[in-house]
C-alpha cells in the first residue's frame, strides 16, 4: 500500500508533532508500506522520510524543481521525483497513492488534504483520507466543517469522506479496515433543464 502523508515543512514546531510523525513512520515501515510525500529535507517531511526508511518502508518524495533548486530535496528518500510545479507535484502524489493522511501542517498541508477531500466528494477518488489530530491541532478546522454541515454548505453524509484519528495507531487501524463507499451526489438540488 502506498500511503501519502501531507505534513509540515517547519523545523520550529513542538516535539509532540515530531513524535507523532515518528510513530506514523514506524507503523508505515513495519507494515512494509511505501511512503509518498513532498520530498523535502525539512520539518515533518524530513522526519517521516528518515524514520519510515529506517523501519523498512520504501520512500518516494515528489518535489517541484523550484524547491529542489533551493536545496530542499530529501537526501533520505529512496526516490525523488521532480515536478515542474506544485500542481504537477500534487497530481503525481495522488497518482502514486492509495490513501492520504494529514499530519499537522501549515497552508500547504491544508490545501493538499482539502483538495483530496473535494476530489473524493466529486467521485474522482475513493481512497481513505485521515487527519491525525495531534494535540487538537485541527480542532478549529473541524469546527468550521461543523458550521458547513449545520448551515447546509455540505451534506451530512460528507462526514464519511474523512476520518479523524487521535494518533498514528488509530489512523493505521482505520486505513487497514477501510472499505470504499459509493459517492453520493454533491448537490442538494440539481436544476432541471
Amino acid at each position: 500500500m502506498n500511503i501519502c502523508v501531507y505534513s509540515s515543512s517547519s523545523n520550529a514546531i513542538a516535539d509532540v508533532y515530531v513524535n507523532e510523525a515518528i510513530d506514523l513512520a514506524r507503523l508505515i515501515g513495519q507494515s512494509n508500506f511505501c511512503l509518498i510525500n513532498g520530498g523535502s529535507n525539512v520539518g515533518l517531511m524530513d522526519v517521516i522520510t528518515r524514520e519510515a526508511g529506517k523501519n523498512g518502508a520504501r520512500t518516494i518524495g515528489v518535489i517541484p524543481e523550484k524547491l529542489r533548486d533551493f536545496n530542499l530535496a530529501s537526501i533520505h528518500a529512496h526516490e525523488i521525483i521532480v515536478s515542474g510545479d506544485m500542481m504537477e507535484r500534487k497530481a503525481k502524489m495522488r497518482e502514486l497513492s492509495d490513501v492520504f493522511i494529514a499530519l499537522a501542517g501549515g497552508f500547504g498541508t491544508l490545501e493538499e488534504i482539502l483538495e483530496v477531500i473535494t476530489l473524493k466528494q466529486l467521485g474522482y477518488l475513493h481512497s481513505a483520507i485521515v487527519f491525525i489530530n495531534t494535540n487538537g491541532f485541527y480542532d478549529d478546522l473541524f469546527r468550521q466543517f461543523e458550521k458547513s454541515f449545520e448551515e447546509k454548505f455540505a451534506k451530512e453524509s460528507y462526514r464519511k469522506l474523512y476520518f479523524i484519528a487521535d494518533n498514528a495507531a488509530e489512523a493505521m487501524e482505520y486505513i487497514l479496515k477501510y472499505e470504499p463507499e459509493e459517492t453520493v451526489n454533491k448537490w442538494f438540488e440539481v436544476p432541471k433543464r
